[in-house]
């Protein structure tokens, strides 16, 4: 099999990619379903609410993430998988039944929201670790990338799918399908067997097991610039269902089928970056940071276009530069950290985007409400921007700083334990 698939040799892996796939796509329906919801149906337009929506889905995560990153470092990580992947579907059932019942209100999205966020904080760095035990380690730099690619398949087909059906029978059928989506991939943990994972050390039980991974992390230079870069580039760069519905219906005076068209042409160019990445057998610094420059130098080219059509040709590099940067610093914490930390270093990490991205929403929101849209992009493009080029002078200014450095003192004594 061709080294860009490999992880797909292994049985296990092919299953839990199979299931993902298709619950991805529900969950990308559903993304432009409840931005739909709030931005015309129950708001007159309000980018602020959208903005607390993605900020009380996402909260959780920052304050309770590094605890899920303890549970997926002390448990098996299939089970907590089944409960949390049926709580998600439960949310969209129920959020579902209220809209085509007629009875959705505001708060009904933001409460559905919050309990999303909530089952993610533990689903979110359970199902990244869980990655590293269906593969052998020389496949989990492919099968992190592969999972970048099936998540990005979603977006490319989901939005797309979502606005036509939006236009078409409306907003509570897409939340309802995406409940149903659920059963394929709680199917596919079912049908994993235990002798075909390799299940982590289990970390035992303690008071300071959150403290324990902070610790660490702190002891990492390497990581504390990637938590760094990915908090700022997650609250001011990755707002895009914000940036995205105000740029589609204010500015160019576009509909559902138009707005979900431009998460599925941006998932053209993150598709690129996952498919790319997974050629790549270890994260390179050069990526990272070019990642990071190319997201805030294209986000503001997107900022002044003149047209629907070239503010949507844009989103491709936009988009392949966002995966470039979150798949290098996704695989070297996969690559890198002690099994037994995994778990927690995970979580914070996803803490710090999603956190981040959570206390910038409302922000990004209210600059687009009451600035212009333009004015919000033509922002999160200018600090991106300014942030990537302050990492480049950090780390040329402190060599210790170097991933080639840290990758090669890393990997021998991982391997060594794993052994």
């Amino acid at each position: 099999m061709s080294t860009m698939f490999q992880a797909l040799e292994d049985r296990s892996y092919r299953l839990w990619a199979g299931g993902a796939l298709v619950s991805n796509v529900g969950t990308w329906m559903q993304r432009v379903a409840q931005d739909w919801l709030v931005l015309t149906v129950l708001t007159n337009h309000s980018g602020t609410a959208v903005g607390i929506t993605t900020f009380l889905q996402f909260l959780p995560m920052l304050l309770l993430g590094p605890y899920g990153g303890v549970l997926a470092d002390r448990y098996r990580k299939r089970v907590i998988l089944l409960w949390t992947q049926s709580a998600m579907g439960l949310c969209g059932l129920a959020v579902g039944l209220l809209v085509v019942t007629g009875s959705a209100q505001l708060w009904h999205a933001y409460l559905t929201a919050l309990c999303l966020g909530l089952a993610s904080a533990v689903d979110g760095p359970t199902r990244l670790a869980f990655v590293s035990e269906l593969v052998g380690q020389d496949k989990v730099a492919n099968a992190v990338a592969l999972n970048s690619a099936s998540f990005n398949t979603a977006r490319l087909t989901g939005p797309a799918i979502a606005g036509v059906l939006i236009a078409w029978v409306g907003t509570g059928p897409v939340f309802l399908l995406n409940a149903a989506s659920f059963a394929a991939v709680i199917i596919a943990l079912t049908r994993i067997r235990a002798a075909e994972s390799a299940p982590s050390a289990q970390a035992p039980r303690g008071k300071r097991q959150v403290a324990e991974g902070l610790g660490y992390v702190r002891r990492r230079p390497d990581l504390v610039l990637i938590l760094v870069l990915v908090g700022i580039l997650g609250a001011f760069g990755m707002n895009f269902p914000i940036t995205n519905a105000l740029m589609s219906t204010t500015e160019f005076g576009m509909g559902p089928g138009e707005f979900g068209l431009l998460g599925s042409i941006m998932a053209v160019g993150t598709l690129a970056g996952a498919l790319l990445a997974a050629r790549r057998d270890r994260p390179r610094l050069r990526f990272l940071l070019g990642g990071a420059l190319g997201l805030g130098f294209f986000t503001l080219i997107g900022s002044v276009s003149p047209s629907f059509w070239l503010y949507a040709a844009v989103l491709i590099p936009v988009g392949l530069a966002s995966m470039t940067f979150l798949n290098s610093c996704n695989t070297s914490i996969q690559l890198t950290v002690d099994p037994r930390f995994r778990g927690r270093v995970l979580a914070l990490s996803l803490a710090v985007l999603q956190g981040g991205t959570a206390l910038g929403a409302p922000l990004m929101g209210w600059i687009g409400t009451e600035l212009g849209a333009r004015w919000a992009v033509a922002a999160s493009g200018t600090i991106v921007l300014l942030t990537g080029l302050c990492a480049v002078t950090v780390v040329a200014r402190r060599s210790r700083l170097t991933f080639r450095e840290q990758l090669r003192t890393a990997l021998p004594r991982k391997r060594e334990s794993v052994a």
